[in-house]
């Protein structure tokens, strides 16, 4: 009889051990559930895109569909714009907030943002194929690319009341065939003006940054 509670008392703490350890791993046998797919236009660069800048980007790549653009692209890429601020004077790094790709094609959207220096704004000096619009401190948009610097007075880049922080916002298309037009253009710029915009708000900037809320496209003489 005392073989037998005591063979029970082990049963159970066994058993007992093995439930608290299924609890710890979420599930026994299982594992999490994997984040559903983020193929459409409106979910790629984590949210950040409007109504607009959504049918902007399927323009762009020329698809409905895209490839599954996971979250987070937004918090990290911040954090890491505050991390770098102290050494913003000198050459940062370009910090990536997301990729948006074709389901069915190797073309690509690229987003990232660092911190601009004067000797990086374009000026006069810009190639043929971007054009300049007034938008933030400078704005030039072409079918390849698409430039946004803007400056940013917040409680996160401190010293930034007296000096903003500046920062450039960089959207890149690889693989694109597309013509070098107004229509072309103003899509990329629309892309990266509702990303930019999502990035200073989430910076806390100041009046957003000067940015209106949605792209108001005046060009400049070039």
């Amino acid at each position: 009889m005392r073989l037998s509670r005591l063979s029970a008392g082990k049963a159970l703490r066994g058993a007992t051990s093995g439930v608290v350890l299924c609890l710890l791993v979420a599930a026994c046998g299982g594992s999490e559930e994997p984040e559903p797919e983020r193929v459409r236009a409106e979910q790629q660069c984590d949210d950040t895109l409007s109504p607009d800048a959504a049918r902007a980007l399927e323009t762009v790549l020329r698809t409905k569909r895209f490839d599954h653009d996971p979250r987070g692209g937004l918090q990290r890429s911040t954090d890491e714009l505050i991390a770098d601020y102290p050494k913003s004077e000198g050459r940062t790094q370009r910090r990536s907030l997301c990729k948006a790709s074709p389901s069915t094609s190797s073309a690509r959207v690229t987003v990232d943002f660092r911190f601009w220096r004067d000797i990086n704004l374009h000026g006069d000096q810009h190639a043929a194929t971007l054009h300049p619009y007034d938008m933030g401190v400078e704005a030039l948009s072409g079918p390849d690319d698409a430039h946004l610097y803007v400056n940013c007075v917040s409680p996160r880049f401190p010293g930034s009341d007296k000096r903003p922080a500046k920062i450039w916002g960089a959207l890149g298309v690889s693989r694109s065939e597309l013509p070098d037009t107004v229509p072309v253009r103003e899509a990329t710029l629309t892309v990266l003006h509702s990303v930019t915009l999502a990035v200073v708000r989430k910076l806390g900037c100041e009046n957003d940054a000067g940015l209106d809320a949605e792209p108001v496209f005046t060009p400049l003489p070039e």
